[in-house]
């Protein structure tokens, strides 16, 4: 019953697909931001103001702090069930790393779309 309530009944396919499919989210972030920085030399505020009112760069955003989301809560939840065995306790660390990335989300909901 526990185990169940511990792992929504995913597989772990579907686990592995959400990581890579989050990585290569990630990925391609990471890359935007980067090139972004390569083309605007001299980063100045208002270079940001413009990149963040950009609706293009505000899916992206969501999209990527939800991609991250999805691959720490399956990457924390697999650490936690290969090496904490006592139920109660894994139960109490999956809470809390739920709760905190959740937290996360909500906050960089807040944060990008200024809510």
């Amino acid at each position: 019953m526990v185990k169940m309530a511990t792992s929504f009944g995913r597989s772990g396919l579907h686990d592995w697909v959400m990581q890579r499919i989050s990585a290569v989210l990630l990925a391609a972030f990471t890359i935007y931001i980067f090139s972004f920085m390569l083309k605007n030399q001299s980063l100045t505020h208002d270079a940001w103001v413009v990149l963040f009112h950009n609706e293009f760069f505000r899916v992206l955003s969501i999209m990527t702090l939800v991609a991250l989301v999805v691959h720490a809560w399956i990457g924390l939840w697999t650490v936690a069930t290969d090496y904490i065995k006592s139920t109660g306790l894994r139960f109490v660390f999956q809470a809390g790393v739920m709760l905190f990335v959740l937290g996360d989300l909500i906050w960089g909901v807040r944060i990008l779309w200024g809510l």
